[in-house]
């Protein structure tokens, strides 16, 4: 068949079914990510409060890692997935390429930070000589020997851009579970392995990753007839970097500062009590239950509203958005019942002290009022990216992350009382909602409303 009578599934397919069959295996592997994450903390926890608060201090750093990493990847995607739509498959190659390039590019700048920077980052934050011990141990290895993590990453976004979302569900599962089989035997020294402690967690994190780095490459040189990898003839193509990075790079600012935020917090919260950070490092480990879901939702449909884009189908791409909206709410709304019913067992896991779930029980409760207004945020700002406009995505977050939820968090600590922190998610997130909704009719009238049909 030749390349230029190749139909895509993004092009043909029911919405509904379409959405489903490519969401539901990132979502799977996504929440098999989440559990592995949970999985780390939890015997990082038996280690000492100390260990689970150096782990959570940590999360900025790896928000940053993870802001790089995925916001070039949105932009690839999105790039790639409206080149597939136009069937400009010379760009659809060269795309995936160059995202190959700046995962390597990725990887030399954390190898530097995990050289240079980590004791600094933690001295920071904290003067406790055991926190510093175990985050560097922790995040050291993380950075260093982030290889795995950044080329995992972009080799699946060219899976899940092409339509071939079971192979990248694959990749995820096996690099989880190796993660999940490795952290017990290496944090505590089973199995003959000599005990590693928070180093050990670290390790086996990275471990998993490169699991997931091979089999993503094995199955994008075997079973993604769509991309063509191969770097026999290559030069940068900075017109081709410059259509990643209007994506990518509003998407890589906005999920810094995510990293901005927690850093922020971590702050804030260690000025009442260690175990207050501890708390924000247990919720942001166990909301990525909720939130990995919708974000693998989210993955699913960006290729479908970006083809469809390219290729001017204007109600698979209002159906598309609405479908994705109606899902995120229902999974939203069963984690805010999950958070709301069953926390004393949730911060239980993390072997909770009292004072833990003194702090912790009230904290999860609270924050949980903002997962239905995420939903609908997080949904629009996937659209944005989708349709090109990353700006919008970038200017919600900021909004929402710096502009009213670390003023209004400073201002509720100045009372003394660090319950009334927790009330900045559900403000901020209710500004977000407005914001994006605006954004949304603006882009709807200049995009969509002008396509045909």
């Amino acid at each position: 068949m030749s390349e230029g009578s190749r139909e895509n599934k993004m092009g043909v397919w029911p919405v509904n079914k379409l959405l489903i069959s490519m969401s539901v295996p990132i979502m799977i592997s996504m929440v098999v990510q989440a559990l592995y994450n949970v999985v780390d903390s939890i015997y990082i926890s038996y280690l000492s409060e100390s260990a689970l608060t150096a782990v959570s201090l940590s999360f900025p750093v790896q928000q940053l890692m993870i802001a790089l990493n995925v916001g070039t990847g949105v932009g690839v995607n999105s790039f790639l997935s409206r080149s597939l739509g136009e069937k400009n498959y010379k760009n659809v190659n060269a795309c995936a390429n160059h995202g190959l390039i700046l995962a390597s590019i990725s990887t030399v700048i954390f190898m530097i930070v995990g050289f240079t920077c980590v004791r600094p980052f933690f001295l920071s934050q904290t003067a406790d000589a055991e926190i510093i011990y175990h985050g560097e141990q922790y995040l050291g290895i993380v950075c260093i020997f982030s290889f795995g993590i950044f080329h995992a990453v972009m080799l699946e976004r060219l899976l899940v851009a092409t339509g071939r979302t079971i192979y990248h569900m694959i990749t995820q599962l096996a690099g989880a579970l190796t993660n999940i089989i490795l952290d017990p035997i290496m944090i505590f020294g089973l199995l003959g392995c000599p005990k590693m402690g928070a180093a050990g967690a670290a390790a086996a994190t990275v471990i998993g990753q490169f699991v997931a780095f091979f089999l993503a490459l094995f199955f994008n040189l075997t079973r993604n007839s769509d991309v063509k990898l191969g770097f026999k003839g290559f030069r940068l193509d900075f017109t081709i970097l410059k259509k990643i990075y209007q994506v990518g790079f509003p998407s890589i600012l906005m999920q810094s500062l995510g990293s901005v935020m927690t850093y922020c917090l971590n702050l804030i919260l260690i000025g009442f009590t260690s175990t207050a950070a501890a708390v924000l490092g247990i919720y942001f480990k166990l909301q990525s239950f909720v939130f990995m879901p919708v974000f693998g939702l989210n993955n699913g449909m960006v290729p479908i509203v970006a083809f469809n884009y390219g290729a001017k189908q204007k109600a698979r791409i209002l159906k598309a958005i609405r479908l994705a909206i109606t899902y995120a709410e229902i999974l939203m709304l069963l984690g805010t019942g999950l958070f709301i019913l069953l926390t004393p067992q949730l911060l239980g896991l993390f072997d909770a002290s009292p004072q833990m779930l003194a702090l912790g029980i009230p904290a999860l409760r609270i924050i949980a009022t903002h997962f239905l207004l995420a939903g609908i945020t997080i949904v629009f700002m996937s659209v944005f990216q989708a349709l090109g406009n990353g700006k919008y995505s970038l200017i919600t977050s900021l909004t929402r992350q710096i502009v009213v939820l670390l003023p209004v968090a400073w201002l509720f600590s100045m009372s003394g009382d660090v319950q009334k922190v927790w009330w900045a998610f559900p403000i901020a997130e209710g500004v977000a909602v407005l914001l994006s909704l605006l954004f949304y009719r603006r882009l709807y009238r200049l995009r969509i409303n002008e396509i045909p049909g």
